[in-house]
């Protein structure tokens, strides 16, 4: 995937279709001059589906379609025709992709598995015909509803990276390099800060032909959960991942202090973090001998699993890789289910909005005369 490729939100227009109105017809034929109503019901407006697509890794299809419409439903005809249902439209996402109300930042909903189907704006029912409401008092009503309104919203997407192990850790710490020597995966790797500019995934290969997935995330600093540094953009990312891998250099000056600010920022990004597992990896350990190793061991955090690792000598790799699996297994995969997505702050999200133009609706009712009839004042 090129660098520029990978698009993780976006901000799109979504309008459904409104029902299409009732017709006011009167059945016309020789030899019968009292044929009564006959128009027909009108056809319901297309809806707006959001489905969960696994071919796709970003968002960068939906970058240059900004507005997706469904067709309006048609209206009905004699001899109590229908009118033909408006067009659906169906957006493929990728798979773990969150959608929230641009103007409100309200949360909206979640897509996570391959072919989920969810709908994000429902189509107007078409109106009924006027022979809907003939009785025996009314014989010849000459009324028809109207078609109910569409539905309009603009959203904004954000991608959340599903994937077995997280990779945390300050700039610099190791996680392209580990990334790349466990999996076939190749991230730019440079001596500089924030060389990684967005998530990669590897799938890491295990012993009997099993693998699970490994996502490097950009390097986070102190105040990352305020905005600093690469900050909020890839912190979401973060939240699905089953297990979080900190990775510390050895030749820090404090290994135990590096965690905890990680882990501060990570629970004040969302405290629903704390509860996910944690690992700690102790990395560039090729430059430490075994004196060394057991002095800092000493002074390491509490209730959490550790190892010293090196990516350039695979020291300690395989034990990496054990240590996650049985980690891993203590829960399931993918366990999506229990995170609490938060309302969107709009104002940590900047968009070009220059271009964003919201279409107008076109006026679709012709010259023909008809009285309105509310939904909820008639239903058959």
């Amino acid at each position: 995937m090129a660098e520029s490729n990978f698009v993780d939100y976006v901000k799109i227009y979504c309008r459904s279709g409104k029902g299409g109105r009732g017709s006011s017809h009167f059945r016309r034929e020789k030899y019968i001059p009292k044929g009564g109503p006959d128009g027909g019901d009108g056809g319901r407006g297309g809806h707006i589906y959001l489905r969960g697509n696994r071919n796709y890794w970003t968002l960068l299809h939906l970058r240059y379609e900004r507005h997706i419409m469904a067709t309006h439903g048609e209206g009905g005809t004699a001899k109590r025709s229908t009118g033909k249902d408006g067009q659906d439209r169906i957006i493929d996402v990728p798979c773990g992709t969150v959608v929230f109300d641009a103007e409100t930042g309200e949360f909206l909903c979640d897509v996570t598995e391959d072919g989920q189907l969810v709908m994000l704006l429902k189509g107007g029912r078409g109106g009924l015909g006027n022979w809907n409401f003939k009785t025996s008092t009314n014989q010849a009503p000459r009324y028809s509803q109207p078609g109910e309104p569409y539905q309009e919203r603009t959203v904004i997407m954000q991608l959340k990276l599903l994937a077995d192990v997280g990779l945390v850790g300050f700039p610099n710490a190791g996680k392209s390099t580990l990334l790349s020597v466990v999996s076939a995966a190749k991230p730019k790797i440079a001596n500089y800060p924030f060389t990684t500019l967005e998530p990669n995934l590897g799938i890491v290969s295990y012993r009997d032909n099993q693998s699970f997935v490994m996502a490097d995330i950009p390097g986070i600093i102190e105040g990352a959960s305020e905005g600093k540094g690469l900050g909020l953009r890839f912190l979401r990312h973060i939240e699905r991942n089953s297990l979080l891998l900190f990775m510390v250099p050895a030749d820090a000056d404090d290994i135990k202090k590096e965690y905890e600010i990680l882990h501060n920022e990570l629970v004040k990004y969302n405290p629903e973090l704390l509860d996910k597992q944690r690992v700690l990896a102790i990395t560039k350990s090729d430059m430490l001998d075994e004196e060394l190793i057991e002095a800092l061991s000493e002074d390491l955090p509490e209730g959490i699993p550790y190892i010293f690792i090196s990516s350039i000598t695979n020291q300690g790799i395989m034990e990496l890789k054990d240590l996650l699996w049985k980690e891993l297994n203590k829960q399931a995969f993918h366990d999506v289910e229990r995170i609490v997505h938060k309302d969107l702050d709009l104002s940590t999200v900047v968009f070009d909005d220059d271009d964003f133009v919201i279409p107008e609706e076109e006026d679709l009712d012709d010259d023909d005369e008809y009285e309105e009839i509310d939904w909820d004042d008639e239903e058959s």
